[in-house]
């Protein structure tokens, strides 16, 4: 029987230095730990820290898109280069991933990335992944590494997600941990200081985003603080930071990379009817369109909204065009997505 998958998210103020040079202590004492879990775990480390390790080798570093993507084309080699020498006491390989955006939105060369992994997990091998910033879109890039290592997590099928952070979990407006999450609401959002780590890209906001999105498709997530020795290993034994509990899902792996991983092109408003029809795991037909909001070509992924609504209810990959289907209005019989390719969120 295959190692359950967990993936473990390092931010980059866990890790580093005030000026971005990296905290060696801090990755001796990771490394020790994810050595015990590599035991039982087939692992993901998704690690920030390039930006912050490049940036102070540049002279009159600005922080402009040109400068962090050459600041991280110089850091990522010496983050490689420490969580190998800080593995290899323990017989560990590890190996480099850069990923793109359009490494998950795209169905192909994701069924590939997961293939790659499969065969490093084989060889006992851990991947240590990161966005490829050199190259990586404005338009279509990762919004932080908390979004890709909750993909990761969904795409993979992993049993649990660990977020860790320079805090040590969610706080309530007294400034304790909240232990258990058991459901998203507007409450638990609100929760989320409104501001981010000077080092990182991210914050609270979206590990919450991002934690409500992986317990929908039915993984386990815990928000830590990685300042403490030991709480790597405290993190995945619940017993410490705050726990999100998975909800239950019967979405089928591929729907669940539809659900998560698309890039959503276009969006529809559709008449209640067709609402009530998809409720029934029909498909939609081009009769229920009242409104194309947003174009999309066929293939790509649009969000489906309720008339009255704002707010999108479902995903679907399209089986025309919005071209065709301004050209072919109220066409019966005509499939805008087959039901399997709709999935509500």
């Amino acid at each position: 029987m295959k190692k359950p998958i967990l993936i473990l998210k390092i931010g980059t103020a866990s890790i580093s230095r005030a000026d971005g040079s990296l905290d060696e202590p801090v990755l001796v004492e990771m490394a020790r730990q994810v050595a015990q879990l590599h035991r039982r775990y087939r692992i993901v480390m998704v690690s920030s820290g390039a930006v912050g390790a490049g940036k102070r080798l540049m002279k009159h570093y600005q922080g402009q898109v040109k400068e962090r993507k050459a600041a991280a084309a110089i850091g990522n080699p010496l983050l490689i280069n420490k969580y190998q020498q800080f593995f290899a006491p323990y017989g560990i390989t590890i190996a480099q991933s850069l990923c793109e955006r359009r490494h998950f939105s795209e169905r192909f060369q994701f069924l590939q990335l997961r293939e790659t992994f499969d065969t490093l997990w084989e060889h006992e091998v851990i991947p240590i992944a990161n966005e490829n910033d050199v190259v990586s879109s404005l338009e279509i890039r990762f919004s932080d590494n908390d979004e890709l290592a909750t993909l990761m997590a969904i795409g993979f099928g992993a049993e649990k997600l660990l977020l860790g952070t320079s805090v040590p979990g969610v706080l309530d407006a007294q400034g304790r941990v909240v232990s258990r999450i058991e459901q998203f609401d507007e409450q638990v959002m609100g929760l989320a200081q409104k501001k981010k780590s000077d080092a990182g890209l991210g914050g609270m906001i979206s590990k919450l985003t991002f934690a409500r999105l992986a317990t929908r498709m039915g993984i386990k997530v815990v928000i830590f603080g990685l300042e403490q020795a030991g709480s790597i290993l405290e993190a995945e034994a619940e017993q410490t930071g705050t726990i999100c509990l998975p909800q239950k899902s019967t979405l089928s792996a591929r729907n669940k990379w539809l659900a998560s991983s698309s890039l959503v092109s276009g969006r529809i408003v559709i008449d209640e009817g067709a609402y009530q029809a998809l409720g029934q795991r029909k498909s939609l037909l081009a009769v229920g369109l009242l409104e194309l909001v947003r174009p999309f070509e066929k293939g790509e992924v649009f969000e489906l909204v309720r008339v009255g609504e704002e707010a999108p209810f479902a995903l679907a990959r399209a089986k025309v065009s919005a071209t065709y289907l301004a050209s072919h209005p109220k066409t019966k019989g005509l499939e805008i997505a087959h039901a399997d390719d709709i999935v509500f969120v």
